[in-house]
C-alpha cells in the first residue's frame, strides 16, 4: 500500500480546498477551528517543501494525492 504524503486530515483540507472553501468553511464542514486549517495546510506545504496553497495543490495533483 502507498504511504500518503499527507494525514487523513490535511488531505481533508486540501480535497476541500481545490473545490473553493474558505478556510472558515473548511474549519465549520470539519468541526475545527480556522487556525487549525491554516496549520494543516502550513504542515502539508512543509512536507512538500512549497511556499503557498496553490504550489501544494499541484504537487499533491502531481504525486497522485489528490484528485480533481
Amino acid at each position: 500500500m502507498n504511504k500518503s504524503i499527507l494525514t487523513k486530515r490535511e488531505k481533508e483540507v486540501f480535497e476541500l480546498l481545490i473545490v473553493n472553501q474558505t478556510t472558515a468553511e473548511i474549519a465549520e464542514k470539519l468541526g475545527i477551528s480556522e487556525k487549525t486549517v491554516r496549520n494543516h495546510i502550513s504542515n502539508a506545504m512543509q512536507k512538500l517543501g512549497v511556499k503557498g496553497r496553490a504550489s501544494a495543490v499541484v504537487e499533491l495533483l502531481k504525486l497522485g494525492e489528490l484528485t480533481f
